[in-house]
């Protein structure tokens, strides 16, 4: 048994019971997103002991908290999300002017991103249905964690992707055993097709912005955030930066401190900052226009993670800055890959997407937005090695050198 008792769709307000729907909001002419509701009338009886299992150092110390029940697989990666570090890098604080910085590195998870948080609740969902294959689209990160999660527990898994992802990210979805589709068209076209396969072949669909469940997966690094930065004790409000492309990270984020909120368990919602490339705007155009109209766009962005044309998830990503203080921030792709290397010389690979939110950062204390007090978070969504030519591109090239000492004088 779980407290999970129905959707609410973001965009109507129709609400369905949890076994009424399985994506998005069939009201007609609606078609969005859902979140999920809990049963937090229930929950507020449980103590916070109850509420997080401390022996689990995975998100599934959170299990009283999600919409699954325990999905086994004890020993094996899909128990091994969540739970990824906080560092405080004292010469990135010392830089940028600030006395609090704070970096979350997903980079930690098993398949070496945020994604990892939701595919691993997505598996938990499919083996309660009784799913025998779960399908998504990605650039890469979403389908590699997907294909890991699947193979810890031996599920099948079906990955489109658009033939440009870096190729590192198509081996770990070849690796991982998952049926690799590559799209000769951009991932727009690739979550389409995704749609037509669920629905002809029968197939769970993962799909980030479509599917409720992802959301469930991502907020659980709010909880951590809860809980590794103490706010149930917290004087001041903290700032988190969350760089974005379909959205359902920073709505996922969004979601899991609200759930906190409607639990008592914080008394406000951190603000929250989504951080775009110029090349992939769809959502800060909204921001910045005033507006919650969402149009697409043609991106461009070098951050494959981010690149989207039309965010699946748009709506509720807008509104996590608009309804917590906070703002849209965009920075250029040569900004992107400066921030690579600037976590890079504290010890965080980090991919360009996931380096984008550190490069928001940067901009929003040169814009004002951010003062010396903050105290800011920072999410690193993916690693380093997601995108090796990108982090050539922000290292340079090593020099090749003579088996001599002299020339190793002229490079010390």
């Amino acid at each position: 048994m779980t407290n999970f008792i129905g959707y609410h769709c973001s965009v109507c307000g129709a609400e369905y019971g949890p076994n009424d729907v399985t994506y998005i909001c069939t009201a007609s002419g609606c078609g969005g997103n859902l979140d999920v509701i809990l049963d937090y009338d229930a929950i507020k009886k449980k103590s916070v002991d109850d509420l997080v299992i401390k022996a689990d150092e995975s998100l599934w110390r959170y299990l009283p908290l999600l919409p699954v029940p325990d999905p086994g697989g004890n020993g094996t990666p899909l128990r091994a999300a969540g739970w990824t570090p906080i560092f405080s890098p004292a010469s990135l604080a010392y830089k940028l002017g600030l006395r609090h910085l704070y970096i979350k590195d997903e980079s930690r998870n098993p398949t070496a991103s945020f994604k990892d948080r939701a595919s691993a609740v997505l598996i938990g969902r499919a083996r309660e249905i009784g799913a025998e294959v779960v399908v998504t689209a990605s650039t890469g990160n979403a389908g590699a964690a997907l294909a890991g999660m699947a193979a810890a527990v031996g599920h099948k898994a079906v990955i489109f992707a658009p033939k440009t992802a870096p190729p590192a990210k198509i081996a770990q979805l070849q690796i991982f055993g998952a049926k690799v589709l590559l799209v000769d068209d951009n991932y727009d076209a690739a979550f389409k097709l995704s749609l037509e396969a669920t629905q002809e072949f029968g197939w769970y669909n993962r799909n980030t912005g479509y599917n409720p469940f992802t959301a469930e997966g991502k907020k659980t690094a709010a909880f951590e955030i809860w809980e590794q930065m103490q706010l149930s004790n917290a004087k001041h409000r903290i700032s988190i930066f969350v760089s974005v492309g379909d959205g359902n990270i920073i709505s996922g984020i969004h979601k899991g401190f609200k759930d906190l909120l409607t639990l008592g368990l914080i008394e406000q919602v951190p603000r929250i900052f989504g951080v775009q490339s110029t090349g992939s705007a769809a959502i800060a155009n909204a921001f910045n226009s005033g507006t919650e109209v969402i149009k697409a766009v043609n991106a461009t962005t070098r951050a494959d993670s981010i690149s989207v044309n039309m965010p699946s998830d748009g709506l509720r990503a807008l509104r996590a800055a608009t309804q917590t203080d906070g703002a849209y921030i965009l920075v250029p792709d040569e900004a992107i890959i400066a921030a690579i290397g600037e976590l890079g010389a504290v010890g965080i690979f980090a991919e360009p997407a996931g380096a984008t939110s550190y490069a928001g950062l940067v901009k929003a204390v040169q814009d004002g937005l951010i003062g010396p007090d903050d105290t800011v978070v920072v999410v690193n969504t993916g690693s380093g090695l997601k995108d090796v030519n990108a982090a050539m591109m922000a290292a340079g090239e090593a020099p090749v050198i003579k088996p001599v000492l002299d020339a190793v004088r002229q490079y010390i």
